[in-house]
């Protein structure tokens, strides 16, 4: 598989010779040649089908004690490395899904395994502190070199959280607790208030609201799903309060194409996103905060201009709405930005944007006003983990020396042609081709089609993910190259051909 002469795009390759170790870089650039690493596998490599029988006997084991049915496969994470997953039956795969968007700089990072082999780290990996009452003596030093380093621009206040749903679960409280502050007038809660706090009853337990978006994804715990709307199995059996949900633009592509159609349908959009919030304050459940994906992931990659999200800023803020942007999969530069909704040139920052996954611990920065007066409002007993902050210290280091945000670009705008043209030749077969930087998707004619190429591609040596009905995304390190990138154009593209005959 890995020699074989296969028609890519109207060009012949070999794909071995294209992604021999040590040989290729970037462009032939020196700084390509710095982010490449020399101990990554030279390609895919396959032993067995994927499940393969050692995964399949540990997913018996596994099966006795707990459901099982979303693992796909079993990782041998010793050997993985780099750009390259392998799984316990030995199989090495180029690796587009990345554990769900959470691994920034590729597996076993030199930088990130030293870090945890430092005498200096070493309390910090073993006394696991309650961060909100006990932090240790360095934490300051950690979030200025780490989380601040990067904060979006106009946001100076951070909390950190373990992972993205309670991380959105937590900026909702942020924005509770920023309303009826407004609300009070800078007077503290009355003792009615207090008490009624107590047995969930207003006026203590205000009814207010978050408005979200159809095909959203926001996270698993209670207020967090009430913002989500992707799958049935998700929210199934659970109660969930009565919050407003506004449609999410559809956008057609290639943009340039649709330009016309496309603002008209973020206008619609917009239009509907005021209706409703009016509707909902004068019922009496006023809308304290606005919350959205840059790009909807779990939805169905679902991309919106610039145009629509400073409309949706100056909703919220003629609404006195937080504007919560839920970065947990599009942060840590994944869209060539570090935070995707620079993109959109918006006139001030966010209130509120919530991270996770590559950025390694969960969180959300905040404007001052959204800090609470009092102790323990966002709060619990570790508020995070010292030890992935040291992680993305080191993380944030590799970005910044290897002008990671810049190959990105270059990366994703390579891949993003390579694809463009498969759409080209495909027949329909392939659509959709959208994107930021390397994060993006493309859509297939049903799930049962997308599903069939995922699978194929496995076989082939190159892990995808699905996402909405009939999407089937990417989520590379922000380390992928030139190279790993024709891995996957050349794999995509013979399966895409097989499939159409």
């Amino acid at each position: 598989m890995a020699t074989a002469r296969i028609p890519l795009l109207g060009v012949t390759m070999r794909v071995k010779n294209a992604c021999r170790a040590g040989q290729r870089t970037l462009s032939g650039t020196a700084h390509a040649a710095k982010i490449f690493d020399p101990k990554e596998p030279p390609g895919p490599s396959m032993k067995t089908e994927v499940p393969g029988p050692r995964s399949k006997e540990l997913l018996a084991n596994l099966d006795a004690i707990q459901n099982t049915g979303g693992v796909y496969f079993f990782v041998d994470f010793e050997r993985s490395q780099g750009n390259y997953i392998v799984d316990a039956d030995g199989n090495v795969m180029l690796d587009l899904y990345t554990q769900i968007s959470s691994i920034p700089i590729g597996y076993n990072h030199p930088r990130l395994i030293r870090a945890v082999q430092n005498p200096a780290n070493l309390a910090s990996f073993v006394n696991r502190p309650a961060l909100g009452t006990y932090p240790p003596s360095d934490w300051v030093t950690r979030l200025q070199s780490a989380l601040l380093s990067v904060a979006p621009p106009g946001l100076k206040q951070v909390q950190t959280m373990m992972c993205g749903a309670c991380s959105v679960e937590h900026s909702q409280k942020a924005a509770f607790i920023r309303y009826m502050a407004r609300q009070r007038g800078g007077k503290p809660p009355t003792k009615e208030e207090q008490d009624s706090a107590l047995i969930n009853a207003a006026p203590g337990c205000p009814p207010l609201s978050i408005l979200s978006f159809k095909n959203a994804f926001h996270g698993r715990t209670m207020g967090a799903l009430a913002c989500s709307h992707t799958k049935w199995l998700h929210k199934l059996d659970f109660p969930a309060p009565d919050w407003p949900i506004a449609p999410f633009p559809m956008l057609k592509y290639p943009l340039e194409d649709f330009k016309a159609e496309n603002k008209k349908e973020e206008e619609s959009c917009l239009a509907q996103v005021q209706e409703i919030i009016e509707k909902y304050n004068k019922a009496g459940k006023p809308v304290a905060g606005i919350i959205v994906e840059p790009a909807q992931a779990e939805g169905g990659d679902n991309f919106a201009t610039g145009h629509f999200f400073v409309g949706l800023q100056k909703i919220a803020k003629e609404f006195n709405s937080a504007l919560m942007i839920d970065e947990v999969q599009t942060g840590c530069g994944a869209t060539g930005k570090f935070w995707a909704h620079e993109h959109f040139n918006l006139p001030e920052a966010p209130d509120i944007v919530i991270f996770s996954k590559k950025m390694m611990s969960g969180g959300f920065f905040y404007k001052d006003a959204f800090r609470p007066a009092e102790p323990f409002r966002i709060f619990n007993t570790w508020v995070g983990d010292p030890t992935k902050i040291i992680l993305l210290g080191e993380v944030v280091k590799v970005i910044k020396e290897e002008n990671l945000l810049d190959n990105v670009q270059k990366t994703g705008e390579y891949m993003m042609k390579g694809l463009k043209q498969l759409e080209k030749t495909s027949n329909g077969f392939v659509s959709r081709v959208r994107g930021l930087g390397s994060y993006g998707s493309i859509d297939f004619p049903d799930a049962d089609k997308r599903d069939k190429v995922i699978h194929q591609l496995k076989q082939q040596g190159v892990n995808c993910g699905a996402c909405g009905y009939k999407g089937l995304r990417f989520r590379p390190m922000l380390t992928l190259q030139k190279h790993h990138v024709d891995i996957l154009l050349d794999r995509l593209n013979s399966v895409v051909k097989s499939m159409m005959k």
